[in-house]
């Protein structure tokens, strides 16, 4: 039997795949809300610059909390590290990003924010179809 058909069926890290999945949507949720309002923000509304900023906050919360969700899966299950290394990579990317926006590189700002959507769609992917028990194993 292998690693993951055995902590599958004891249901090691069940908590953790949940825990993963709901900062993962809530993570991508959060970044279609900051391009609504940073669709906003080039449409000329001075309001929405503070909401976007404090839709950054939102994130790098759910970011942090969505890494470490990740880090507790790999750790019950010894499965795959690319979550959690994904989700590393969201959080200090989304750092560098508000530094960025606040800098007014925007040619590096925009595509930053879809290479983080991007990331944060792979990481619910990956905890509703990722890692499964082998069948026949």
């Amino acid at each position: 039997m292998s690693n993951i058909e055995s902590v599958s069926r004891t249901g090691a890290g069940t908590g953790a795949r949940t825990a993963l999945r709901v900062t993962a949507v809530l993570c991508t949720l959060e970044l279609l809300f900051q391009g609504a309002t940073a669709g906003q923000i080039f449409s000329g509304s001075a309001a929405a610059v503070s909401v976007h900023g404090g839709g950054a906050i939102v994130f790098h919360v759910l970011s942090a909390l969505m890494l470490i969700a990740a880090a507790l899966l790999w750790r019950a299950v010894r499965g795959s590290v690319w979550p959690t290394v994904i989700s590393a990579l969201v959080f200090v990317l989304g750092l560098v990003q508000a530094y960025i926006g606040d800098h007014g590189g925007l040619s590096v700002h925009v595509p930053l924010a879809i290479a983080l959507s991007f990331s944060t769609v792979w990481v619910v992917a990956w905890s509703y179809l990722g890692e499964r028990p082998a069948h026949g194993v």
